[in-house]
């Protein structure tokens, strides 16, 4: 530990004196564990608020420690503990048909602890958007310029919201986290998360937008774009005329009955940052998860989700695996595909992930009533072993719990 700084190897030590990252380090060691958990101190944030009504997980603890989980491509394994143990885990928990089963925190962590969730963000804004469709307000299958006309003359001129939800415009992006000139850490300019290298970049994310070109046709191949999920932020926007922050608020996260509230970042006019910039508690994450293997259901059986959304986005549509197999980002889940801002990770239309980079997770299994989250600060934003390893630890104390043995 650095007595000056009071960092130690994880980020900022309780017992010192705050130190705010610098802009051009957060997200990198020592200060990322830390930074992930207390976003709103150092950047501007919109609040997703709760209701007065928390729903209640029962509580049946199952010994899911032990459970051997095979390595995703090596012939060896590791037992369900040390998978957590290993991949810079803050907190996972799991719960099994509405009852949490496991939980553990840890670091500075705690239940009532935002994290940052990176993409998994998207889950709830394509959830978000789903449940605007449900009441009429937006039509997924109209141009996303019906919505944001700022958008005309950009490359997003032609494409529709369902293709937002489903990462399947030809918009030109690139999502190369590790390249400081990818429109990737371009668009973290723009909204003040990193530091102006680039002045050409604007002061906004919608002004970002629309400087995007377009490469090849909408509706083409799955081909993975965060920018796809700020647009449909403001496409939330302009369907339901406030704030798509407030309407997460009003259309998800209070009737689902979340027991904290979460917050979004925002741009210096307060746009939100929708592909990634969510934070929320743990639990509140597995109440979403809840909601879709329960068929839209809250746990207190309050209807949430149309349950026709929940089956597309279980089903997929009549070529999203054939646009999944085309692309290049399907190289580690052959067989699946991606729909309503969720992975599937093979052939299987029963389970379901929501992800985000450094190792953020929902697991989700309709068959066995299984939710599994992890928020990790793995050091790097990608880590296929992490990733995989992780998704096979849940799915391991999925079918023990579904077979009574956990």
């Amino acid at each position: 530990m650095n007595a000056e700084t009071g960092y130690g190897v994880n980020g900022p030590t309780t017992g010192f004196i705050e130190v705010v990252p610098p802009l051009d380090q957060w997200q990198f060691a020592p200060y990322l564990q830390w930074s992930m958990q207390n976003i709103q101190s150092f950047l501007p944030v919109h609040p997703i608020s709760r209701g007065a009504r928390a729903t209640e997980f029962a509580l049946r603890p199952a010994d899911l420690g032990a459970l051997a989980v095979p390595h995703p491509w090596e012939d060896r394994s590791a037992t369900f503990t040390e998978v957590m143990g290993t991949t810079h885990t803050d907190g996972w928990m799991v719960t099994h048909r509405g009852a949490i089963v496991g939980e553990q925190y840890l670091g500075n962590l705690a239940p009532a602890g935002m994290h940052l969730l990176m993409s998994v963000s998207k889950s709830l804004t394509a959830t978000t958007a789903g449940l605007l469709a449900a009441s009429g307000e937006l039509n997924l299958d109209a141009p996303v310029t019906d919505y944001v006309p700022q958008l005309m003359g950009s490359g997003y001129e032609g494409a529709l919201v369902r293709h937002l939800v489903d990462m399947r415009t030809g918009v030109r992006f690139s999502e190369e986290y590790l390249n400081e000139d990818a429109e990737v850490r371009l668009l973290e300019e723009a909204i003040g998360w990193a530091p102006k290298k680039h002045p050409e970049v604007p002061d906004s994310l919608l002004g970002f937008l629309s400087t995007l070109g377009q490469e090849g046709p909408h509706g083409g191949v799955f081909d993975y774009k965060s920018c796809e999920t700020d647009a449909l932020g403001f496409v939330i926007q302009g369907a339901a005329a406030r704030h798509a922050g407030d309407v997460m608020s009003e259309r998800l996260w209070q009737p689902m009955g979340a027991e904290f509230d979460a917050h979004v970042g925002i741009d210096s006019v307060g746009g939100g940052m929708f592909d990634g910039g969510v934070s929320a508690a743990m639990r509140d994450l597995a109440r979403f998860g809840n909601l879709y293997v329960n068929k839209g259901y809250a746990l207190d059986g309050a209807a949430v989700l149309p349950e026709w959304w929940v089956e597309d986005t279980f089903a997929g549509g009549p070529d999203s695996r054939e646009a999944f197999a085309s692309s290049e980002d399907a190289t580690y889940m052959r067989g699946g595909m991606y729909r309503n801002g969720f992975w599937f990770p093979g052939e299987s239309g029963d389970v379901m992930l929501a992800l985000g980079i450094h190792g953020q997770m929902i697991y989700m299994n309709r068959v066995t009533g299984v939710v599994g989250v992890k928020v990790s600060s793995w050091p790097t934003p990608q880590d296929a072993e992490k990733l995989f390893w992780t998704v096979r630890a849940f799915e391991v104390a999925s079918w023990a719990l579904n077979r009574g043995e956990a």
